[in-house]
C-alpha cells in the first residue's frame, strides 16, 4: 500500500521509491526460490547492481495498493542475475511500472565479479 510520505506534492509516489519497490520484491522471490539473500551473504558473496531501468506508465497515488511481479533469470556466464519487474494497481490490474534490475555475483575477498556456486545456480534455475 502506497504511504503519504512515498508521494510528492504532486500526490504521486515519486519515483525513487519504485527502486525500493524493486529491492523488496527481489529479496522476497530471491526467499521464495529458496535462496534467502541472506545466505548468499554468509555464503561469502555479494550481489552489487550494475544495471538498472525504469519505465513509469502510470503514477501510482497514495492508498494504491500495488502488486510487484517478478521474474529472476541467470546468465550464461553464471556471473550475473537480472531481475525483471512489472508494478501493478491491485484494484485494476494497470500496469504503472516495468524495469529491471541486474547484479552480479562478487567475491569481496577477492574484489572481482564471479561465478555463481553450482548450489546456487540449481536453485536459480530451478533445478532442485
Amino acid at each position: 500500500r502506497v504511504r503519504f510520505r512515498e508521494c510528492d506534492k504532486m500526490g504521486v509516489v515519486y519515483h525513487v521509491h519504485y527502486l525500493d519497490w524493486f529491492e523488496v520484491a527481489r529479496t522476497e522471490a530471491l526467499r521464495d526460490l529458496g535462496l534467502p539473500y541472506k545466505q548468499i551473504e554468509e555464503s561469502g558473496y555479494i550481489l552489487p547492481v550494475t544495471d538498472l531501468a525504469a519505465k513509469f506508465h502510470q503514477p501510482a497515488r497514495y492508498d494504491d495498493e500495488i502488486i510487484v511481479e517478478t521474474r529472476v533469470s541467470i546468465s550464461k556466464s553464471a556471473v550475473r542475475i537480472t531481475c525483471e519487474y512489472v508494478i501493478r494497481r491491485e484494484a485494476d490490474e494497470l500496469k504503472l511500472v516495468t524495469g529491471h534490475v541486474t547484479l552480479c555475483f562478487f567475491d569481496p575477498e577477492r574484489s572481482r565479479p564471479v561465478a555463481a556456486p553450482d548450489e546456487f545456480l540449481r536453485i536459480l534455475r530451478g533445478d532442485r
